[in-house]
């Protein structure tokens, strides 16, 4: 920073609507590059008595005197730490000086302070495609509900970072599980993003340690519902004479045939359609969620509804693949369709991406290695929670292996005799 470019500006002004017995505080108004800021001087003067352009009070009496005296030196320590900055070589702003003057040490930030920088630079990632929106939301959220919870549980708006102990995690879940009526899981998402800011708070060094580094967030894990084939041929066979909910059917069959989720299948162009190496079409693009690239060929089905919408009005004026709806109403049809076809299930699409996972590819032998990938997982352990093996499955293992034992017990008896 170029620190002879820099002017300091120092007045002081009354603040009418803050007066008490008819006098009115003087506060301290300082400003560098454009950046202003304003403390208060504790000082209290009869307007009547006020210098504006002199800046001073007038008269010779000592409460005069006093303020007089008061005002100019808040002036000379305020020049005083400015040139004190500017001898280290240090970055000189009015936030900087005023912290300064104050006796403020910059490197002792507040929660709050330290999860607004944390969502800015995670801001600058999304922008630069390495995080995704809804994971930005979230931070905002827990952000947000921070704020309410340091205020009920501590009746204070912030917390300095080295105040905290990590007793605030259990404290945080059990007002996010009660006072916010969220379930264990939703608690655990923004314990988890608490857990990053102040490990965030650990590498900028305003912090020693995590205080909340040890605690073990668990989950419980949800009911994952899917379609069985029969219902998903139902589906695929049910003839609509309304366009909009064809369309949608066809848009929810596709995913159960690839594992997109919606907004995925939103963000599909011609373009991602791409010859593999094994000559037939595959979807080539990166998930929305985590990034990851996602290589899904494209199954008979597939094919048939991309075809279907090749010449689609509002697929080639949007240069999308397929005609998808907004979410809210898109599920809105889904469930009209879920009527009309007598399925008693709530569709939406993570129920097409996990009848993707179990009824198309598990249940058909494809291994679990496979549908990782295919998923878009990074982990498979991911694809072990997210698609577990069904009963269907398990059944058909166990009718395999029961034909094996027998055949075995049989060439035991042949050798026998």
């Amino acid at each position: 920073m170029n620190k002879g470019n820099l002017s300091l500006f120092i007045w002081f002004r009354l603040v009418s609507n803050r007066g008490k017995n008819g006098k009115m505080p003087i506060y301290l108004r300082f400003s560098i590059s454009k950046k202003r800021v304003e403390l208060s001087t504790n000082q209290f003067v009869d307007p009547k008595l006020w210098d504006a352009e002199g800046q001073f009070v007038k008269g010779k009496t000592e409460e005069a005197q006093t303020i007089n005296r008061r005002l100019a030196l808040i002036k000379g320590d305020l020049h005083k730490k400015y040139l004190q900055l500017e001898a280290l070589g240090k970055p000189i702003t009015a936030e900087i000086l005023k912290n300064l003057y104050l006796g403020v040490d910059e490197n002792r930030k507040t929660l709050q302070e330290a999860i607004d920088i944390y969502y800015d630079r995670f801001a600058e990632k999304v922008a630069s495609g390495q995080k995704s929106k809804h994971s930005l939301k979230c931070v905002h959220t827990t952000r947000e509900k921070l704020k309410v919870f340091t205020k009920q549980q501590y009746k204070v708006t912030d917390l300095p970072l080295k105040e905290i102990k990590p007793a605030i995690a259990g404290d945080f879940e059990h007002f996010l599980v009660t006072h916010e009526k969220g379930c264990n899981n939703t608690a655990m998402k923004y314990i988890r993003i608490l857990k990053r800011v102040l490990k965030f708070a650990v590498d900028q060094g305003w912090l020693e340690t995590n205080p909340v580094g040890r605690f073990k967030c668990t989950y419980v894990e949800p009911s994952r519902e899917r379609l069985t084939m029969e219902e998903v041929m139902t589906l695929y066979h049910k003839e609509f004479t309304v366009e909009r909910l064809a369309e949608v059917r066809d848009v929810f069959i596709f995913s159960c045939y690839t594992g997109f989720a919606d907004q995925d299948v939103y963000n599909l162009t011609p373009d991602n359609i791409v010859t593999g190496i094994d000559g037939e079409k595959w979807i080539a693009t990166d998930r929305r969620k985590t990034g990851t690239p996602e290589r899904v060929p494209l199954l008979p089905i597939a094919l048939e509804i991309v075809e279907k919408y090749k010449n689609h009005l509002w697929c080639r004026s949007k240069n999308r693949l397929l005609p998808v709806n907004t979410n809210q109403c898109y599920n809105g049809y889904l469930k009209e369709i879920a009527e009309l076809c007598g399925i008693k299930k709530y569709l939406t699409t993570h129920m097409a991406r996990h009848t993707f996972a179990t009824t198309i590819l598990l249940e058909q032998d494809v291994p679990i290695e496979t549908v990782s990938q295919l998923l878009g997982h990074r982990s498979i352990r991911t694809t072990q929670i997210y698609a577990k093996v069904s009963q269907k499955k398990v059944s058909q293992n166990m009718k395999v292996l029961k034909e094996k034992l027998a055949g075995m017990k049989g060439e035991v008896k042949e050798g026998k005799g």
